[in-house]
């Protein structure tokens, strides 16, 4: 019998990667259209990449996680600042992101997006109920570095290296980084993120944040060793003590939620992935999306 094998895709990150590498230099006009005068250059990209991934790691369930209305997410109804940077989306690819649902429920592909949720939950819900349950292997496609806190025996990332792709296991990140995935969030809460307006700890930075969570373990015993901090990191007890709330307040934005109602609710079978070729490719050039499914 073959093996469950769940591919969780972070929709945004595929479909965004894909528009803006075939958009880079070219102006609206100049971006693939088909014969109905929809956009393509993106959603091309997207099912290009689903259909090769699904062949190339043996895919029997897949989901497309999307993220909810910014606005909407529980850490921006706290955190106003979260992501407020963030621009507006071009339209051709908001109008290509609504073509690629379109397809997807076609194609009878799950995909979900939930209220109050980032794509990063729902993969993170989906990928911890398929380890708690022992449902199966887990890939995971994003070049987020955010979702290394969810690698484990049996969850891994497919990252994209220039012309390659890498899997990126737990003991792969263990030995890069000498802790355990479940300290990257301590990391990162030390960190920050520029690219999501999270503050971090001003004045720690990627030389210090790292070697601190390897030697206090966590965010909560570190502060509660700050006043006797090794010699090694004493000129940081000013900045850790100045930076605390913004430090908690990081780690509460840079935790992957992994309860989700939904998500606990949903049956594998829900996910199975039963691709009819005809199908397809129907549905495919019927968009002048050409796509290889086998």
């Amino acid at each position: 019998m073959k093996e469950n094998t769940l591919l969780l895709i972070d929709g945004f990150n595929l479909l965004s990667r894909g528009y803006f590498a075939t958009a880079y230099g070219r102006s609206e006009e100049q971006l693939s259209k088909n014969e109905k005068g929809e956009y393509v250059n993106a959603a091309r990209v997207f099912f290009q990449k689903l259909f090769q991934l699904t062949r190339n790691y043996n895919i029997t369930h897949l989901s497309v996680a999307w993220d909810g209305k910014r606005e909407d997410t529980a850490r921006n109804q706290k955190y106003a600042f979260y992501k407020a940077q963030r621009t507006d989306l071009p339209d051709p690819l908001i109008e290509q992101y609504h073509l690629t649902c379109e397809l997807l429920d076609n194609l009878n592909i799950h995909q979900m997006s939930v209220a109050g949720f980032e794509a990063d939950d729902i993969i993170g819900a989906f990928s911890d109920k398929w380890y708690k349950n022992d449902l199966g292997q887990t890939f995971i496609y994003s070049n987020d570095r955010d979702l290394f806190q969810l690698l484990n025996e049996t969850t891994n990332q497919i990252l994209a290296k220039k012309k390659q792709e890498i899997i990126y296991s737990a003991d792969r990140f263990k030995d890069d980084f000498d802790i355990s995935p479940s300290q990257w969030v301590d990391v990162k809460a030390l960190l920050g993120d520029p690219s999501d307006n999270i503050p971090g700890c001003p004045g720690v930075g990627e030389k210090s944040a790292l070697p601190l969570i390897r030697q206090y373990g966590n965010l909560k015993q570190l502060f509660k060793s700050v006043e006797e901090l090794d010699p090694a990191f004493k000129r940081y007890k000013k900045k850790l003590h100045e930076g605390q709330e913004s430090c908690w307040i990081s780690r509460e934005l840079s935790e992957i939620v992994t309860d989700i109602e939904e998500v606990a609710g949903s049956h594998p079978d829900e996910l199975k992935l039963d691709l009819d070729e005809e199908t397809v490719l129907r549905e495919m050039n019927g968009r002048g999306i050409r796509v290889k499914v086998r």
